[in-house]
């Protein structure tokens, strides 16, 4: 745990801290992309430690929360299937559709199981020819890389009974139409480590030099985190606009080149839309021609014409946009709760709302409302 522990150090992150205090002296509003940034900062307190000029705004780097609310029902439809064992991670199961989630499936006697690893879902499909195993393949850039192998293995070891149900969005394309949005202010941003990872920060460069936003490449622990928010008030207070790495120990800029790869051979670009904000062009990942045949769209066409409508209670894509914080909704904690959600950002791992729920925030929002 050493390893672990000098990134949660109290005494260090206490002392960035500081020296973000001795250093900020004008208002900024830092946006942390990726909701496991969102879920350490409110855990370790960070948010309510920072000195009053800075302020933490939470973005759409929860890949369950932005999955479109179709795209769960055509999951639900799939699911319910006879002949289907669906497959997914665990944090989907719960993410609520426009009448019921795939725990309820479960519930209801549908094959739905939880597994760690895409490859684990290619594995079932090999033992079960009899049956159509289909994965939910939600993420980021992160997750892509062991989904498209998924995909390529498949293809090479004849499993034509396994197919992907793809939900791929990615970051770049998102931090530009944040940025583009006249209602979005934005000074600087928290680049998700674990996407830079596998991704590098290449790209970031080019956003940098379009926006003139700084973007520092961040861990997640209170040490990481502080030490991302200083870098980025360091290059905000003196006018700077560059791409900076505070997470050497993981990421480079070059990213993991094999990784890339197995997704370039498997996937293309394509228009993604991402629940509460929009279609945005070529901010996602569909499978290329080749792969077709593994796309279960495709092996499930009557699920490609369903629609859905958002609950008009849940404001989930101001949240994720950053216009928003989750206390500032009017059925936060009353009509949606982690029991009662109306949207992803209440259930994901990495939902901001889940995370105001669930680290004290959520009695203080009451008590604002109740003063108000």
């Amino acid at each position: 745990m050493k390893h672990l522990d000098e990134y949660r150090d109290a005494d260090l992150t206490r002392k960035l801290i500081e020296e973000i205090a001795t250093t900020v002296t004008r208002p900024w509003q830092i946006m942390e992309v990726c909701g496991g940034q969102t879920h350490s900062i409110l855990r370790s307190g960070l948010d309510q430690l920072l000195p009053p000029q800075i302020t933490l705004i939470h973005g759409p780097g929860c890949p369950v929360c932005v999955t479109p609310l179709e795209l769960i029902d055509k999951a639900v439809k799939i699911a319910s299937l006879p002949h289907v064992i669906f497959t997914s991670f665990g944090d989907m199961l719960r993410v609520p559709g426009s009448e019921r989630d795939l725990f309820s499936v479960k519930a209801a006697g549908g094959d739905v199981r939880i597994v760690y690893s895409p490859l684990d879902a290619l594995k079932l499909a090999l033992a079960n020819p009899d049956k159509e195993v289909v994965f939910f393949a939600v993420g980021f850039e992160t997750t892509a890389p062991a989904n498209a192998m998924s995909v390529y293995q498949a293809k090479a070891l004849g499993a034509n009974n396994y197919s992907v149900l793809v939900s791929h969005v990615t970051v770049p394309p998102v931090i530009a139409a944040l940025l583009d949005e006249e209602d979005v202010r934005v000074d600087g941003f928290l680049a998700p480590g674990h996407v830079n990872a596998v991704m590098g920060y290449w790209e970031y460069e080019l956003l940098v030099a379009r926006y003139h936003a700084p973007m520092v490449v961040t861990g997640f622990e209170p040490v990481d985190l502080a030490r991302g928010v200083l870098m980025v008030v360091r290059q905000l207070e003196e006018g700077r606009a560059e791409v900076e790495n505070a997470y050497s120990r993981t990421v480079t800029r070059d990213g993991n080149v094999p990784g890339q790869q197995i997704i370039e051979t498997v996937f293309e670009l394509c228009d993604r839309k991402w629940r509460g904000i929009g279609t945005i062009p070529m901010s996602g990942y569909r499978l290329r021609d080749a792969y077709e045949a593994y796309d279960a769209e495709r092996r499930f066409p009557g699920v490609r014409t369903i629609t859905a409508e958002e609950s008009k209670l849940c404001i989930s894509g101001a949240i994720l946009q950053g216009l928003k914080k989750p206390h500032q909704c009017p059925a936060f904690g009353k009509e949606c709760t982690p029991q009662t959600p109306l949207g992803a950002t209440m259930v994901s791992s990495e939902g901001a709302c889940a995370a105001y729920y669930r680290y004290g925030r959520f009695q203080a929002a009451l008590e604002n409302k109740d003063r108000a």
